[in-house]
């Protein structure tokens, strides 16, 4: 954890909207068009049909009104039909309680947790692992079984 410079900041946006193995997308509220946050896949494997979710929404006043299911729902659904991905995983650390019911509700499930492995204030915290496969969104979305 250290500060980053403008330049390695821009680094990583030229790596980002530049990888195959990587697709991000920028959130906006829908009321003002302020963004609000980023979210996206990371580490795409068309072989395999995985990748990794990843969300952030930094705007405080922002939080608890549905803006992260929703578009965790729409980039689960871009995963699954516009990739053809099959599974999505994520990791969460286990006090982030608002994080895991919203993903809980756009399709995620929690598949095992890695023990003790994130100190947050001194304290030692479950890092949760969750994932989303194809089959059970489409279901949960109401598409075909």
């Amino acid at each position: 954890m250290r500060p980053l410079t403008a330049e390695s900041e821009a680094a990583w946006y030229d790596r980002i909207t530049t990888s195959e193995k990587d697709v991000s997308f920028t959130l906006y509220e829908r009321e003002s068009l302020r963004p609000i946050g980023s979210l996206g896949l990371h580490q795409v494997d068309h072989y395999n049909r995985t990748a990794l979710f990843g969300i952030l929404i930094g705007d405080k006043d922002c939080w608890g009104k549905g803006y992260g299911t929703e578009a965790t729902r729409l980039v689960l659904e871009y995963a699954f039909t516009g990739l053809g991905l099959h599974n999505v995983m994520l990791t969460v650390f286990a006090y982030h309680e608002r994080g895991i019911r919203a993903y809980k509700r756009a399709g995620f499930r929690e598949i095992g947790r890695r023990r003790q492995a994130h100190r947050f204030a001194g304290v030692a915290e479950d890092i949760v692992m969750m994932d989303c496969l194809a089959t059970e969104f489409e279901r949960s979305a109401g598409g075909p079984p």
